[in-house]
């Protein structure tokens, strides 16, 4: 099949069923960023395949689904002179559906075993009938309407069906890209194409360990036990009408009393240290989600965190850092993994900790902290508007145009909250809210790992009480395993580096770092551990898969935070 290079504007003056004037005009803007391969038509079916595709691309809505469906349809089969892909004519000139379409119907009748839902590409316009009409118009409608049923379903495959931006404008991931075009020539021209589509399937050891434990959701006739609700955090000798259900899942009798008595205590206290949860017998919600894993594992989570796997990048690097929100845990990896790991705290539900993937690429020793502007407008603004003494208390600068000011040299009776004109920072020292050292993967949302001098908040089981930045419980064994790669850098001397002044080390090469966000993770042996729901990010994806689950109360934090807790 041999290609033919034509510019868009050669293709309207010179093709019948031309471009519209303002689909012409789109089309040729497009031209000015990427190159546009448009080949006309050179018989009846690839006519009608091309006045249909012109129709959908014309009459949809700019940036919605179905207007870039039809844009990227609309250049992909202008590229092959808008002949079919799926459908052939052979000798005496009938017409049939190929081989590699029909498998490719069957891998859609299967999607639920991917997580996938099969009716988003078995749509009503997939009639396999069509292929038998000979009827030009159904032919082209049944031709087009199966590329953009393939095209979905490989991206649903590889990105997910659901925007995470759509969950929450915190969810800060991009797809990944699809040479569609060359993914459709393969699929038409292979004897298997479901094996080249696997191949956009993700990898990772516990994206498939989940997906086998949703095929095999169900099987046993083991009874599933109905999931702990949430509620008010329950402390020894205090009554709770879930008590029942939790002693029932830890295996104790005396299942009618709602007394929350010492052998329940001690049996939670026994459970607690075997999920490395903080052991104090009290039951807030990194408990009651721990409990919630294994054999009550819903599965709807199992669906929801499939779809957050294919969110992240198909590799996420031999060596990386990888940090799960919900969890409350760092962890380093090399080649799949873990070389170290350590407790972290992160964003309240109001201040989140923005989920992304990037790269460590500096690290600061006796930081400054420069305060950012809602934390100055929202509280150290309106503080040292009340008493001056609050920046040298704090050991913090004001800083207006490049210099230090002295807030005793302000007259803050024409200042306002709202028309703050300084910048803040805290000097390096002990009591620096980002303690003496920071981990740098410079980003929009100006989030980091950094060192603590607050660190009871560690031993707490629920751990979500900064301002969005990711606080490490031992920075520099984690900045030892961090630079395990670097042969002049290590813990003792990055600590050996302490003193007032501030100090920049850059490793020779930077680290994949992962802020994610599941709610699941599995055991080498295939044990599915649940935690915390901390953003509401899982019910959220949940409802917008359309997925019937009752929804999951609130997180309500087991203590509250510090209430004078800058940090970031």
């Amino acid at each position: 099949m041999h290609k033919v290079l034509a510019s868009l504007v050669a293709l309207v003056a010179a093709t019948s069923g031309a471009l519209s004037p303002a689909l012409a005009q789109q089309a040729v803007a497009s031209l000015e960023t990427s190159r546009v391969v448009i080949a006309p038509p050179q018989n009846a079916l690839a006519r009608t395949i091309k006045d249909g595709l012109s129709a959908a691309y014309y009459s949809a809505t700019r940036d919605t689904t179905a207007y870039n469906e039809a844009q990227r349809l609309y250049f992909l089969y202008g590229e092959r002179h808008f002949d079919p892909i799926w459908l052939s004519q052979d000798a005496s000139g009938a017409i049939s559906f190929s081989p590699a379409a029909e498998k490719i119907v069957a891998l859609f009748r299967t999607a639920d075993t991917e997580g996938l839902r099969p009716s988003d590409y078995l749509t009503p316009d997939i009639d396999l009938s069509r292929a038998k009409s000979g009827d030009p118009a159904a032919l082209a409608a049944l031709e087009t309407a199966f590329s953009r049923a393939t095209m979905r379903y490989a991206n649903h495959i590889h990105n997910g069906r659901i925007r995470p931006q759509s969950v929450s404008e915190n969810l800060d991931i991009q797809p990944k890209k699809i040479d569609e075009a060359a993914l459709l020539e393969r699929l038409a021209k292979s004897d298997d194409p479901a094996s080249i589509l696997a191949e956009l399937e993700p990898k990772h050891p516990e994206f498939l360990a989940l997906k086998q434990a949703l095929a095999n959701f169900g099987k046993t006739d083991t009874a599933r036990p109905t999931p702990i609700a949430e509620g008010a955090v329950l402390r020894p000798g205090g009554t709770d009408a879930r008590v029942p259900a939790i002693r029932e899942r830890l295996k104790l009798t005396a299942l009618g009393s709602n007394s929350y008595d010492d052998m329940l205590v001690s049996a939670v206290k026994s459970f607690q240290e075997s999920q490395g949860l903080g052991v104090d017998g009290i039951i807030g919600p990194a408990t009651v989600a721990a409990l919630n894993g294994g054999s009550a594992t819903r599965r709807e989570d199992i669906l929801a965190n499939m779809e957050r796997w294919r969110w992240m990048p198909s590799d996420l690097g031999k060596f990386n850092v990888f940090v799960n929100i919900p969890e409350f845990r760092l962890a380093v990896n090399r080649d799949g993994h873990e070389e170290y790991t350590t407790r972290v705290v992160v964003g309240t539900t109001k201040n989140q900790t923005p989920i992304f993937s990037d790269n460590i690429r500096h690290l600061v020793v006796n930081p400054f902290w420069n305060v950012p502007s809602s934390i100055i407008r929202g509280e150290i603004a309106p503080a040292v508007m009340r008493n001056p003494g609050y920046t040298d208390a704090k050991n913090m600068d004001l800083i207006y145009n490049g210099s230090v000011v002295s807030p005793w040299q302000v007259n803050w009776s024409q200042v306002s909250s709202t028309n703050f004109p300084f910048r803040v920072r805290q000097r390096p020292g002990p009591g620096n809210s980002l303690g003496q050292i920071k981990f740098l993967f410079p980003n929009k949302h100006d989030v980091y790992l950094h060192d603590t001098p607050s660190k009871s908040l560690f031993a707490r089981s629920y751990r979500a009480f900064s301002h969005g930045c990711i606080r490490v419980q031992n920075p520099f064994e984690f900045a030892d395993a961090l630079m395990a790669n670097e042969p002049n850098i290590s813990g003792a001397s990055l600590e050996a580096m302490f003193g007032p002044n501030e100090k920049w080390v850059n490793p020779q090469t930077s680290i994949p770092v992962h802020l994610a966000y599941f709610t699941l993770r599995v055991d080498g042996d295939g044990t599915i551990r649940s935690y915390g729901d901390v953003y509401g990010h899982n019910e959220k994806l949940i409802a917008a898969m359309g997925l019937n689950a009752a929804p999951a109360p609130a997180i309500i934090a087991e203590t509250s935070p510090i209430a004078d807790d800058l940090s970031p």
